[in-house]
């Protein structure tokens, strides 16, 4: 699978691994491998990507006491099985493999330990390690859990990022998470970020430190950012840009029930030096206050589209822009303005109409003038695959 703007590889499958394939490499320097051995490529496919993520999520949702389910990423989740007897462990955790896959064709992997920690670690191992453990680890025991964590890179440690995998094993001689476990806490507090780094060693050792964050916990920040399929160079095309992200940040404000205080636009340029463009990637960013906390678009345009009118210079080529709301608060506590025409009260309720004919037409039916027709600098996605599960247009058909 392809990156933004088709540019770079992110996801390979065993096959394409086995035969050199190189991750996180751009695709051009791969492309006479792939074409050499037939190989598949394809787009990024949000839509399809979301809602079958959506769907696995429901699933393990079904298979769970309320609250059991933290969802973590697009394709990862922590589950709660603190309820389920030890013994069968095992047992549950091979049921929810088998019945997710068969009830939406994704296939998982499951690890399962006494921390998150312990439990991200057994699932890098399950899934590595396919056929041995057919995608499902359990590590209760400690002759398992060190085995484990012997065959577990330090730069591999949820938790570990490359700047303290380099300064562990350079400086302190640590290569994996089972050295690592075996350090005093004293001693992670101080080379590995304080708490943090606590709480990373007493969950090597199985004590838990990280809770399970509330599903239902709303966002303190929404950002929505795009690179350009094309670079842009007019201050048109950047409005439009960042007047559509704002409409899409707006709609995931409303879905959660909240209104943004402040908003804040970036762009990313590369100058031109020397009659030609050196990618050095530059970020600006212009934020404003706003006189009342909306989730309204036509009310974030108005105060984001003069941010970008700020930002553009002309000359640099714009290679990507974004918008963040903050400053969220919950929309009920808002209060209606007295000086302001009766229906300009009632915008949330036109807001919630344009979202759902969005939502079950899709593709933006309705959207607001300043987001352009054409878009011309939306990303590319030459390659993608059908929206199977969300377009009509687009279903699997079976001859």
């Amino acid at each position: 699978m392809l990156s933004n703007n088709d540019g770079c590889i992110v996801s390979r499958t065993d096959e394409a691994k086995a035969i050199g394939v190189g991750m996180a490499a751009p695709f051009y320097q791969n492309k006479d491998i792939i074409e050499q051995h037939d190989i598949a490529v394809f787009s990024s496919n949000y839509h399809l990507y979301g809602d079958m993520s959506w769907r696995v999520m429901e699933t393990l949702r079904m298979l769970m006491p309320p609250g059991a389910v933290e969802v973590y990423s697009v394709d990862e989740a922590f589950l709660d099985m603190s309820h389920i007897p030890a013994a069968q462990l095992q047992q549950k955790a091979l049921e929810i493999k088998n019945t997710v896959e068969m009830w939406t064709g994704i296939k998982v992997s499951i690890g399962v330990a006494p921390t998150k920690v312990l439990s991200k670690v057994a699932n890098r191992l399950a899934k590595k390690h396919k056929e041995a453990t057919n995608c499902v680890l359990l590590l209760d025991t400690p002759n398992k859990l060190k085995k484990a964590l012997e065959q577990t890179p330090i730069g591999d440690v949820w938790g570990v990022g490359s700047r303290y995998a380099y300064k562990l094993l350079n400086h302190h001689g640590i290569s994996n998470a089972w050295q690592l476990q075996q350090m005093p806490e004293a001693w992670a507090k101080q080379h590995l970020g304080g708490v943090v780094g606590l709480r990373l060693i007493k969950e090597l050792n199985g004590e838990p430190c990280i809770e399970m964050k509330d599903p239902l916990e709303k966002k303190k920040m929404i950002a929505t950012t795009r690179m350009f399929g094309i670079p842009v160079f007019d201050l048109q095309p950047l409005k439009e840009a960042v007047a559509t992200y704002t409409a899409r940040a707006a709609e995931k404000l409303r879905r959660q029930y909240s209104a943004a205080s402040y908003i804040d636009v970036f762009v990313v340029t590369n100058e031109r030096k020397e009659q030609a463009y050196t990618y050095n990637p530059q970020s600006n960013h212009r934020y404003v206050s706003l006189p009342n906390p909306t989730s309204i678009t036509g009310e974030l345009i108005k105060y984001a589209v003069p941010l970008v009118e700020q930002l553009y210079r002309k000359g640099p080529k714009y290679l990507k822009a974004g918008v963040m709301l903050g400053g969220i608060v919950p929309d009920s506590s808002l209060q209606g303005n007295l000086f302001v025409p009766p229906q300009s009260n009632k915008q949330r309720l036109l807001m919630s109409a344009i979202d759902n004919i969005n939502f079950s037409m899709r593709d933006d039916v309705l959207k607001y003038a300043t987001s352009g027709t054409t878009r011309n600098w939306k990303m590319r996605q030459e390659m993608r695959s059908k929206r199977y599960t969300t377009r009509w247009d687009e279903l699997y058909e079976i001859g």
